[in-house]
């Protein structure tokens, strides 16, 4: 993997650059549409390479491994033929999952013990068993294994959990090193950076993953419970230290505003279920605004979706969506979802085409307000 950082801003740390990989190049800044089961929830593979215009779509290890399994994925050649997408894929290494998981998971030195979720069966997760797995995957850009903290851990545990993700790290890489890709094309492992809102440990685990002159760097442990402001503290905190001729990624980020933010303070890529989780409860992002389209406002109202929008769906009437949605169709939510995923691509692009111009801040206060909008 390779990139290139094509531009900087003079009064932002906002920045426009290139990620090229084996199985495609991706500009950014951009949005990973989350895939978390090698699908992106509702949506045609057409549709997100045609419509949506994704260059990069995320998997979840934890899910895969769980559900059709690895010996599936391996047998099909690999995800992006098991689902027809071939374009970068990036994989979660499933440590925000076993994190989410609570009480029905145990961590250890040699790694975190779980229950599934669907049937309640005991699995093990080690980073060295991690590292097999997204190897099976076949994603472009893998994880490491780490531990992702509550927002509201206390600085001991935020500290003892560091130093385990830290000893981890060291395992996934050496595991990574001595094992190849399965699929004919170049693999990448990115480290990622905890530390929770404590500046210190932040900027300990950045000096910790800067050791590995990895290709690329993510940022996680962020929009788990902290306040938004504490969120662009640690991240202005990372992308300070973080090498400037190496992609960072902030992970399950988040609302278009916090993309703006992000980017702002230096972040090249995001991922985030919001798009289409927010869209199958009726919630659209538009240029000027978000919409609750469940809102009896919107029941006569049969204008466009959305008169910007760039996706084919926007056609439709806000009238119908809302019938659709309040009626409980599939196909209002996949309408939903393809608006909302084509609105986040279209913000990222924007931002991009706004920093090579030079009027980036401009731009992104005057969209920040909007999209604080009810409309």
């Amino acid at each position: 993997m390779q990139f290139e950082l094509q531009k900087t801003t003079d009064n932002s740390r906002a920045r426009a650059g290139v990620i090229t990989t084996d199985n495609g190049t991706i500009e950014t800044p951009i949005f990973m549409p989350v895939g978390t089961a090698g699908s992106v929830k509702g949506i045609h593979t057409r549709d997100i390479k045609e419509d949506i215009n994704a260059q990069i779509i995320l998997g979840n290890t934890y899910h895969l491994y769980l559900r059709p399994g690895i010996d599936v994925i391996e047998k099909a050649g690999g995800l992006h033929k098991f689902n027809r997408w071939d374009r970068p894929i990036l994989t979660d290494s499933g440590g925000f999952q076993v994190f989410s998981l609570g009480d029905i998971r145990k961590l250890s030195e040699e790694g975190a013990r779980f229950q599934s979720h669907i049937d309640g069966s005991y699995h093990m997760f080690t980073p060295e068993n991690v590292m097999d797995i997204q190897r099976t995957i076949g994603a472009d850009i893998i994880m490491a294994f780490d531990e992702c903290t509550p927002g509201d851990a206390d600085y001991n545990y935020a500290k003892k959990s560091l130093e385990l993700t830290q000893r981890w790290l060291e395992r996934c890489f050496k595991q990574f090193n001595s094992t190849e890709p399965k699929y004919g094309y170049s693999q990448t492992l990115f480290p990622i950076v905890q530390g929770n809102t404590f500046t210190d440990l932040r900027k300990a685990a950045v000096a910790n993953v800067k050791t590995f002159d990895a290709d690329g760097y993510a940022i996680g442990g962020l929009s788990v419970g902290e306040t938004e402001q504490e969120m662009y503290e640690m991240t202005e905190v990372c992308t300070a230290d973080l090498p400037e001729n190496k992609p960072r990624y902030l992970m399950g980020v988040g609302t278009p505003v916090n993309i703006l933010e992000g980017i702002h303070r230096g972040i090249d890529m995001f991922d985030c279920v919001m798009p289409t989780r927010n869209g199958r409860n009726g919630m659209l992002f538009t240029s000027e605004g978000i919409i609750n389209i469940r809102n009896k406002k919107w029941e006569n109202d049969h204008s466009p979706i959305d008169e910007n929008g760039t996706s084919f769906v926007d056609q439709y009437s806000k009238a119908y969506l809302r019938h659709l949605i309040i009626s409980n169709e599939m196909l209002g939510a996949q309408i939903a979802s393809q608006h909302n995923l084509a609105f986040y691509l279209w913000l990222v692009k924007t931002a991009r085409q706004k920093i090579q111009s030079g009027d980036f801040v401009s731009w992104k206060n005057e969209m920040v307000l909007k999209l604080k909008e009810r409309l």
